[in-house]
């Protein structure tokens, strides 16, 4: 199958959320397994310092009255080819923000359907988030290219349709009150990041004022469980961290713990216990709870806690504040480091993730993978990766709790905190993290599924591993662009 991804951010070249690692790991998987997939991104400013990218463009077009011009590069590590799609609009060195956002990312679309109707046209566009949003509406001209919308985040939802109105064409058939609305209704089929966050979005406490066309449309709305890079995130292999482990050479772990406690400033205590969190500091990650609890946490027991992240400034005020009354026992650090994050992930005993609403999430199944227990709320994607850790049944995979309340999570983590105390079971338990299997192969089979009901082929037979067609030089692409069909769009 031809298929293009199209979103705003691929990992590693432009990460901000979940979706980057999406679209920077699944086309590799379903390019490994013989179908011809390929990105179109933005050209952002901070691009060519982390891949080579020609000079020279291999297509130029015009759209909403600008023109743009789009290179092609490789993904790092990788076969899978890379449209960037290049404008002024995207040279500042930042993925997001702004008050031209809704301009540029509605640009960015119509260049990625203007790239599809004239250079190189897919039997699948895979659009992500609000940003390609308008794309099933105008793919809805060719018929013989089908559309995936995949929703990673409800909660932003794109420009209004009176903006829409002003700045780009909006065909007579097109439904739905903003970009996010329009996307749901005209693509062939919708799909979520986890199963358990299919369901709660069709939903008032979840659904973000759209849980009544959710529900309407859900005959198309699939729920399909993000994956992580297990090659890359392997304690046995992680050039990061100071000693490698597996989950039988877990007493190698303690290297690692001791490395991070020295390194941020933290008392060195192999038997203290240690919480860690990466991530984003926004209410959506339940930081209003932790502000809550944490220092009755770190007052009743002798617990340690680590912070790694940067998000809205009353969380990151609220935590260095809190960081200085504990010297010694929370250290706060407020920036995105990969390497740092890492080694607080093999190093950290516990990792906290207590969610108010969490589409998938991926930090937590890192965190399992480099045996790091999770504590999580029992939400979207948490339920469907963590296991409440039962010892007398010798199951589970964590700590997890149902209600959004500050009692609730205290709970939660003191359990944690005393499950601790009982080093062969938790060492069990770190085993049985492990060994989950949150590898993309598992996805991309379903995902392959879902390409092949679109296209009424056996999936079966898509599952076969074939060398996909390589991309074609920018003069034998030229010389077939004459069969390509023309744009219906107004320039």
């Amino acid at each position: 199958m031809k298929i293009l991804f199209v979103a705003a951010e691929a990992a590693p070249l432009a990460k901000v959320g979940g979706m980057g690692d999406v679209v920077g790991s699944l086309p590799k998987v379903l390019r490994s397994m013989g179908h011809d997939v390929r990105i179109f991104m933005p050209y952002y400013g901070f691009l060519p310092d982390k891949v080579d990218i020609p000079e020279e463009p291999v297509w130029k077009g015009t759209a909403m009255f600008n023109d743009f011009a789009v290179y092609e590069t490789t993904l790092p590590e990788s076969d899978v080819p890379v449209y960037l799609f290049g404008h002024p609009a995207f040279d500042p060195r930042k993925v997001y923000g702004g008050d031209d956002e809704a301009w540029r990312f509605t640009f960015f679309a119509n260049g990625a359907a203007e790239f599809a109707w004239n250079y190189w046209k897919p039997q699948i566009m895979h659009c992500h988030d609000w940003h390609t949003g308008m794309i099933p509406v105008w793919m809805q001209q060719s018929p013989d290219i089908s559309t995936v919308f995949t929703i990673h985040n409800l909660a932003y939802q794109g420009p209004w349709r009176w903006e829409l109105e002003r700045i780009t064409w909006c065909p007579w058939y097109m439904q739905g009150h903003n970009t996010m609305a329009a996307a749901v209704q005209s693509a062939d089929r919708v799909n979520t990041v986890s199963p358990t966050y299919a369901r709660q979005i069709q939903t008032a406490d979840y659904g973000e004022e759209l849980e009544g066309l959710l529900s309407f449309i859900s005959g198309k709305l699939s729920g399909i469980l993000n994956g992580i890079d297990d090659e890359s995130y392997d304690p046995a292999t992680d050039r990061y961290i100071v000693k490698n482990f597996t989950p039988n050479s877990l007493e190698n772990r303690r290297a690692n713990k001791v490395a991070i406690q020295e390194e941020l400033g933290l008392e060195v205590n192999s038997k203290a216990f240690l919480v860690g969190l990466v991530g984003r500091l926004v209410e959506q990650k339940g930081l209003d709870l932790i502000l809550q609890i944490l220092d009755r946490f770190l007052s009743y027991t002798d617990a340690q806690f680590i912070l790694l992240g940067t998000g809205d400034r009353y969380y990151e005020t609220q935590l260095w504040q809190m960081a200085s009354r504990y010297r010694g026992r929370m250290a706060t650090y407020l920036l995105y480091s990969e390497g740092l994050g890492r080694r607080i992930y093999a190093g950290a005993d516990a990792f906290l993730m207590p969610s108010r609403f969490e589409p998938c999430g991926i930090s937590q199944m890192i965190a399992m993978r480099y045996g790091c227990i999770p504590i999580v709320r029992n939400t979207g994607g948490l339920v469907d990766t963590v296991q409440h850790h039962d010892p007398e049944h010798h199951a589970g995979t964590g700590y997890t709790f149902d209600r959004y309340e500050p009692l609730d999570l205290f709970t939660c983590m003191i359990r944690a905190w005393e499950g601790y105390r009982f080093k062969d079971a938790w060492r069990e338990l770190q085993q049985r993290a492990m060994a989950q299997d949150f590898s993309w192969d598992k996805s991309a089979v379903d995902y392959i599924k879902l390409y092949s009901d679109m296209l009424g082929l056996d999936y079966q037979t898509q599952l076969a591993p074939a060398k996909p067609e390589l991309a074609l030089p920018a003069t034998k692409q030229a010389a077939d662009k004459e069969s390509l069909p023309q744009s219906p769009l107004p320039k």
